[in-house]
């Protein structure tokens, strides 16, 4: 019977660092940081607080299409858009901005 070659297994962690090794992968995934941090963060207050993105949207007085565009990064939303949905949330959202 013939052997099947497997390919060889690597983690989660492995992968990631020898992706980041190449300079523009790397670049890319420190452009999306903020975006991911704000977006983790809002949907983890909203669902700790049994919130739709229906909800959180009439609570910061925006459409829920802006809610799901923020939450998977897709929106580049303004500050004040940020401060209501905290507000909405009644938490803090804290992102950061590093110099490539």
């Amino acid at each position: 019977m013939k052997q099947i070659k497997r390919p060889k297994t690597i983690s989660l962690d492995e992968l990631k660092a020898k992706l980041l090794n190449n300079p523009g992968t790397l670049k890319a995934y420190q452009d999306l940081q903020p975006k991911y941090q704000l977006a983790c963060q809002m949907m983890d207050a909203r669902i700790a607080k049994k919130m739709s993105q229906k909800d959180l949207a009439k609570r910061a007085g925006t459409g829920q299409a802006v809610i799901f565009r923020l939450e998977g990064m897709n929106a580049r939303p303004s500050f004040s858009l940020v401060q209501k949905i905290a507000t909405a949330l009644k938490t803090n959202l804290t992102f950061t901005f590093t110099a490539n």
